[in-house]
C-alpha cells in the first residue's frame, strides 16, 4: 500500500498543468495528444451522425466561421507570446453549424473541433454575441479542462489504485472510468465547485480572447442575461449546479473580468 501511494503521489505530481491565464495548478492525468486523439473520433463520430444536419454554407455557417477564425488567431497569437505557442501546434481548428433551432448551445472539443446549434444563434443576436460563447468554450479547451475533468473522474474511480495501469487499458475501459458516476457526497463536495471553477475561468478567458479578436466583450453582460431570460428564470441551486448562478456570472463579469478584458481591446 504504501509503495502504491509512493507511485500515485508521483504519478499526480509529474501530471501538473497550470492554466495559460489563471495561473491555477491543474491535474491532468492524460497526455494532450491522446486527449486530442480521442476528442477527434467522437467529433468524426458526431459528424458522421449529424451529416444532414450540418450546414457549411449560407450566413450563419460563414459567421460561425468568421468568428472562429478570428478568435483562434488571437488565441494562437496569445500562446505563443506567453511562450506555450507548442501547445497549439496539435490543434487543427474547424467550426461546424449545426441545425437544431431547439438547442441553444455550442461545444468545443480537446484540439480545436468547434460545434455551434443554430439554436442558439437568436440568443446571440449579433456576431460580437456570437463571440461571447465561443470564446468561452474554446477557452474550455485552451484551459485543458476536458483532460482536468477526465482526471478528477479518474482519481476518484481509481482511488489509490496505479493510476498508469488504467491509462493502459483499452480506450472503452477508460472512457467507463470518465463516464461512471459518483457518490453524492463526493459530487457536491469536489465535481460541482470544481466544474464552477472551471466555468468561472472560462468566462475570464473567454472574453479576453474575445477581445484580441477584435470583438467588445461589454456584450458578455447583455448576452449572458438574454440567455438566463431565455432559461426562464428556472434554475438549479447554485451549490447543486456545475455552473455558477445567472447572477453570480454577470456580476462577476461586470466587476471582475470585464475591467480586466478591455485591457486587451481596441476597437
Amino acid at each position: 500500500m504504501k509503495k502504491t501511494l509512493i507511485i500515485l503521489l508521483s504519478f499526480v505530481v509529474l501530471s501538473c498543468s497550470q492554466n495559460p491565464i489563471t495561473g491555477r495548478k491543474q491535474l491532468t492525468l492524460l497526455p494532450d495528444d491522446q486527449m486530442n486523439s480521442m476528442a477527434l473520433t467522437e467529433y468524426q463520430q458526431f459528424l458522421t451522425e449529424n451529416k444532414s444536419s450540418v450546414i457549411t454554407t449560407g450566413t450563419n455557417a460563414d459567421m460561425v466561421k468568421r468568428v472562429g477564425q478570428k478568435i483562434a488567431t488571437a488565441v494562437n497569437a496569445y500562446m505563443t507570446q506567453i511562450g506555450q505557442g507548442d501547445k497549439m501546434k496539435s490543434y487543427s481548428w474547424e467550426f461546424n453549424t449545426v441545425k437544431d433551432d431547439t438547442t441553444a448551445n455550442a461545444w468545443c472539443m480537446p484540439g480545436g473541433k468547434v460545434v455551434v446549434y443554430t439554436g442558439l444563434l437568436p440568443i446571440t443576436k449579433t456576431e460580437t454575441g456570437l463571440a461571447v460563447v465561443m470564446g468561452h468554450e474554446i477557452s474550455h479547451a485552451i484551459a485543458s479542462h476536458g483532460n482536468e475533468r477526465m482526471s478528477a473522474g479518474m482519481m476518484q474511480q481509481l482511488g489509490m489504485t496505479a493510476l498508469d495501469v488504467a491509462l493502459a487499458s483499452k480506450s472503452e475501459q477508460t472512457r467507463s472510468i470518465f463516464q461512471s458516476a459518483v457518490g453524492m457526497g463526493s459530487e457536491i463536495g469536489i465535481i460541482l465547485p470544481f466544474g464552477r471553477k472551471q466555468e468561472s475561468e472560462a468566462d475570464r478567458m473567454g472574453l479576453i480572447f474575445m477581445a484580441l479578436a477584435g470583438y467588445d466583450p461589454n456584450e458578455a453582460v447583455a448576452f449572458w442575461q438574454r440567455m438566463a431570460a431565455n432559461s426562464g428564470g428556472q434554475s438549479t441551486p447554485e451549490f447543486l449546479s456545475t455552473h455558477p448562478s445567472d447572477a453570480t456570472r454577470i456580476n462577476d463579469i461586470k466587476t471582475k473580468y470585464l475591467p480586466e478584458a478591455l485591457t486587451y481591446y481596441k476597437k
